[in-house]
């Protein structure tokens, strides 16, 4: 039975920050070709203002050395990789959301390291130098790139310090805070600084003791980060992990009770909260992000964030990412929303149709959302549901009355899951191969297009009427806006002569 809906006339702001910023693996992976043609990708579509990932100070990008000559041990810092990936960056109108981490060999105080690239999680064997590296490298940036450019860039402290990414303890975690926000803070006062960058593993200890060692101690503190995954525990199985999974509305859960947190603390209470990393499952390896189904499950995430949240960065854009070792084949289960080879995964699509939202929002519930800009619609629909319950899912029916916004307009709907837009499906009916022929990619690429279809719609008594119904793990986008007729200008033109067109 479909649910019927008259859509006011006006609402209230939509709260979107889907285009804030997005995810990246460690930022050296910005030197590969592949990467770049990736960025390209969702920056023509999507057009993210920030990026965040690891890897800034690791030895890959080379920044931190040390030369020895007459017996003393002098520091040198190197630039030319981080000149390259901060350039491709601004190049393709994407700033970076600055992660300080990991620790550079020379300054390590152990050989804890996370990850197939073994970055180095250990205190700094000096606080002092770890902070001149800070204050050294914002320093360059400037010179490089201008000082209001670059204060425009936030700085979060570490990643993870809550679990297996700090090899100290949050005592050493609060110390290298102190010392990083002051070094920040010393480049320039403007710029904005902000962790602590947990996850969610003792979440409210973690927060409260940071916030209360903030205060304290007076430490800069300009706006909250912390991640959210909304998976189970993991199964392993051959190369893959899975997970049951919760509902989506679980991070929105989360951020409330972050935001409530920060509520008990007058100084936090109002600062922004920046997730800088989410996702449903919270490894590399789990085929639900390849999926139509986690096409659907993050817009409903997407749907209500912005309410909480100032920014939720999906971890990542791009399956050009080696946490786990080098990708094994096209579709492996990697975080991105576009895999090996420029295809587009069905969550690309989320992300892009959110990115096209009015301003105002008019209605939302639990599998739609229906925004306006002054002469547009734009309705994002989803139902998403697990397969492997053995249940039916039902399609969501909707039939919706909208006030016209002229006499004659044009639906323009396009749709992903099932059959369209959904090239994982497409890869395993040619039967998973593990690299690709030319022929093969050419398949895939046309496959990870949406369906698009039109129709012509027309005023009737000041509304229009929209039917729509949206299978399970699909997503959908529906864009209307108003048509002027020139048909009485083309003499002749006869529509009966034309086969059918209406």
């Amino acid at each position: 039975m479909s649910k019927e809906i008259n859509v006011p006339a006006s609402g209230r702001p939509f709260k979107n920050n889907v285009t804030y910023c997005v995810g990246t693996g460690r930022m050296g992976l910005a030197l590969q070709k592949e990467y770049i043609d990736h960025l390209k990708l969702v920056q023509q579509s999507i057009r993210f203002q920030y990026i965040r990932g690891h890897g800034l100070f690791c030895d890959d990008v080379g920044i931190y050395r040390e030369c020895e000559m007459d017996g003393k041990t002098y520091p040198f810092y190197n630039f030319t990789y981080l000149d390259r990936i901060m350039d491709t960056y601004l190049e393709n109108g994407i700033k970076p959301f600055l992660e300080l981490g990991f620790m550079p060999e020379k300054l390590k105080t152990g050989d804890k390291t996370v990850f197939y690239w073994k970055g180095n999680v250990t205190p700094p064997v000096s606080y002092e130098k770890w902070a001149e590296l800070i204050t050294v490298t914002l320093n360059h940036l400037i010179e490089r790139y201008g000082r209001e450019e670059v204060v425009t860039w936030p700085v979060e402290v570490w990643n993870e310090p809550n679990i297996l990414f700090w090899a100290g303890t949050m005592e050493e975690y609060f110390m290298l805070y102190d010392y990083s926000a002051a070094a920040v803070k010393k480049v320039d006062p403007r710029m904005q600084v902000g962790g602590p960058a947990i996850c969610g593993v003792e979440t409210e200890k973690w927060l409260k003791s940071f916030f209360e060692h903030c205060i304290k101690k007076d430490s800069p503190l300009d706006f909250i980060t912390r991640h959210c995954y909304t998976a189970n525990e993991t199964t392993n199985c051959g190369h893959y992990i899975y997970h049951t999974m919760n509902d989506p509305t679980y991070m929105i859960e989360e951020l409330k009770e972050t935001r409530q947190i920060m509520s008990d603390y007058p100084r936090i209470a109002n600062i922004q909260l920046h997730i800088t990393e989410f996702n449903s499952s919270y490894v590399p390896l789990c085929p639900v992000h390849d999926t139509d189904f986690n096409a659907a499950y993050i817009a409903r995430i997407l749907s209500e964030a912005g309410e909480y949240a100032d920014s939720y960065s999906y971890w990542t854009f791009s399956d050009v990412f080696e946490e786990a070792d080098v990708p094994k084949s096209v579709f492996h289960g990697g975080f991105g929303l576009i895999s090996m080879n420029s295809i587009k995964k069905p969550t690309f699509y989320a992300f892009e149709f959110f990115s096209k939202a009015g301003r105002e929002l008019l209605y939302r519930d639990d599998h739609l959302i229906v925004t306006k800009n002054d002469d547009r619609y734009v309705i994002i629909g989803w139902n998403w549901h697990d397969m492997r319950d053995n249940k039916q899912s039902p399609d969501e029916s909707y039939v919706l009355s909208l006030p016209a916004i002229g006499e004659q307009a044009i639906l323009v709907k396009k749709e992903v899951g099932g059959a369209h837009a959904n090239p994982m499906q497409t890869w395993s009916n040619l039967g998973k191969p593990r690299s690709l022929s030319g022929e093969q990619l050419a398949i895939l690429q046309a496959s990870a297009e949406p369906l698009q279809t039109d129709a012509k719609l027309f005023e009737q008594e000041g509304n229009y009427k929209v039917e729509l119904k949206i299978p399970c793990n699909h997503l959908c986008m529906l864009e209307i806006f108003p048509v002027c007729d020139k048909t009485d200008t083309y003499l002749g033109y006869k529509q009966e002569e034309f086969y059918g067109m209406e």
